[in-house]
């Protein structure tokens, strides 16, 4: 995540001659991936839990692999030893007085690999903030301690567009005054916590968060006082946005940063009151099939935390899972569809999906035959649009169009 460690990267990549046929198990990462360069192909091979852009190129060509995991399954994939790690590499705060580090902004399942590693090399970065949770680790835990101070990459966020604006405003008519909260980082995320500006007593349980969470906790909607597992405070595995983010997390008790393996755990998920889990979408289907993790058979990201949450909100009592998405692409391809592109892979199943939401409303797909979710679905398309797709969903499944 925002927590890779930058210095010992480029370290070993500056030794690439000497090495070969080296696996890097990583999830998404922010910042360069030297490693996944073409020209050093036979000294390391990436094995992407999560496509992010710096690998995406690798994987499409066939010089990297991807790993579909559900986020919550990644660490006990290193503690089983399903996926042996033999050296973490991670980045951490200087200890403090009592000789422990803290891993910061990224404790998800790097806090697993430090524990099933047979040796640990730790990036010890000044700018990196101490965080509250799973994340300390004692020196005694480090096999060596390379102290490079350099900060934190930043990812701001855009201004949303009207379309997103709208998809923003549509995700938060259905979030209730004392709902329990999962969203990611984006522009429709920023959106629907923009939109949530006079609501009450909203709760946060999630994979990760960035800096459009900020402005509610200081407005005080963002409170955590319904919630029943963890109450008041902010739950999550990692952060990555803005130096002002850092500096929100940094020593804050509000946020307890915790092994993904627990924060993600379905049965964790539910124990909170109307949890609204809100993720995106690459297409979905008129039956309410959702890619995720590829544009056809080109692979683009990853399944991620989707289905925890998707499942934990739906457990949830007075749980929503939704998935919000524009109509259509940057090419004017349209999102909704009759069938997925040929290769597609299906992250979330149709019987999971409860809630789709575009800009032109809101479809709730739970409890509804083949039919119903198909006529559903074409009233949230485009205007032009849903003759066609009705036209369809009548010759598939029968009934009045």
């Amino acid at each position: 995540m925002a927590a890779a460690p930058q210095a010992l990267i480029r370290a070993m990549v500056e030794r690439a001659q000497e090495l070969r046929e080296v696996e890097i198990v990583q999830l998404h990462t922010e910042g360069p991936a030297p490693y996944a360069d073409a020209e050093l192909a036979k000294s390391f091979r990436v094995n992407a839990l999560f496509i992010g852009a710096n690998v995406r190129e690798a994987v499409q060509e066939g010089r990297a692999d991807y790993m579909p995991v559900f986020l919550s399954e990644v660490p006990a994939l290193f503690r089983n030893g399903a996926l042996p790690i033999d050296t973490a590499l991670i980045q951490v705060s200087p200890p403090d007085r009592h000789g422990f580090c803290s891993l910061g902004v990224s404790v998800e399942a790097t806090r697993a690999a430090v524990l099933a590693a047979k040796h640990v090399v730790a990036q010890v970065n000044r700018h990196m903030p101490r965080t509250h949770g799973d994340g300390l680790i004692h020196v005694d835990q480090l096999n060596a301690l390379v102290e490079y101070d350099e900060p934190l990459p930043e990812v701001f966020a855009r201004q949303p567009t009207e379309i997103e604006e709208r998809i923003g405003k549509n995700c938060a008519s259905l979030i209730e005054d004392g709902a329990t909260l999962q969203m990611g980082i984006g522009a429709i995320p920023n959106a629907v916590l923009a939109a949530l500006r006079d609501h009450r007593d909203l709760g946060v349980h999630t994979e990760m968060f960035s800096d459009g969470l900020i402005d509610l906790v200081e407005r005080g909607v963002v409170t955590g006082r319904n919630k029943k597992l963890h109450p008041g405070k902010i739950v999550s595995g990692f952060v990555i946005g803005t130096k002002r983010l850092y500096d929100f997390v940094d020593d804050n008790p509000l946020v307890a940063m915790l092994d993904i393996g627990y924060v993600n755990d379905t049965a964790v998920i539910r124990r909170n009151p109307k949890v609204t889990a809100i993720n995106s979408a690459i297409e979905v289907d008129l039956t309410g099939q959702v890619c995720a993790d590829s544009i056809g058979s080109r692979l683009y990201s990853g399944v991620g935390g989707q289905m925890d949450y998707i499942r934990g909100a739906s457990y949830s009592e007075g749980g929503k899972p939704i998935i919000a998405l524009p109509y259509t692409t940057k090419r004017g391809e349209s999102r909704i569809v009759p069938i997925l592109k040929p290769g597609a892979g299906v992250v979330t199943t149709r019987a999971n999906v409860h809630w789709v939401v575009t800009e032109y409303g809101c479809a709730n797909l739970h409890g509804k035959n083949l039919r119903q979710r198909a006529l559903g679905m074409a009233a949230i398309a485009h205007p032009d649009h849903r003759e066609t797709l009705e036209r369809e969903a009548h010759e598939r499944f029968g009934g009045d169009s």
